[in-house]
């Protein structure tokens, strides 16, 4: 079978509220909304680079500006709200903001193959360079593992980044 044009949607249980806030440790995500726009749009043109190398993939393609990222904004709420895909701001335990996490259909953001079929949803994240520094890119990881366990336990994550922390 050519898997390659398909995406396979996240199953949920029909009695599932998907977080609006998830915690561990000194991690703290919340569902990105448009109030989110000036952190989100300094972190990102902060971490272009950054991005590239660790999540990989082809966004961003360069400086985003607050229009083009308001629009995203709202189309991470809007998938969010309908369960396409979940949409997170990752910010510390005083609310500094430290970057985004994804959890999407797979073959959405990663080409669907036989071999990656059997997964359920395709996780990736990003911090600011600040955050990679302070140890938060592997505390994130770490964070989503946990996540994937307690609070989404009926999906199997596929974590298609580039940079995948030792752990």
């Amino acid at each position: 079978m050519n898997y390659h044009l398909l995406t396979k949607k996240l199953n949920l249980p029909t009695d599932f509220s998907p977080p609006t806030k998830l915690n561990y440790e000194d991690v703290v995500a919340v569902a990105i909304t448009r109030s989110d726009l000036e952190d989100d749009v300094r972190g990102i043109n902060a971490s272009l680079d950054l991005i590239l190398r660790t999540r990989g993939g082809g966004w961003p393609t360069g400086p985003v500006t607050a229009d083009f990222n308001f629009v995203d904004l709202v189309w991470h709420e809007l998938e969010f709200g309908e369960g396409h895909s979940f949409t997170y701001v990752i910010r510390d335990a005083t609310g500094g903001y430290l970057g985004c996490c994804y959890l999407y259909p797979m073959g959405g953001r990663t080409e669907l193959t036989e071999d990656l079929f059997h997964y359920d949803v395709d996780v990736s994240w990003w911090v600011t360079p600040s955050a990679y520094k302070a140890g938060y890119y592997t505390k994130t990881y770490r964070a989503l593992c946990y996540w994937l366990e307690t609070e989404f336990p009926f999906w199997v994550g596929y974590f298609s980044n580039q940079e995948i922390p030792d752990e």
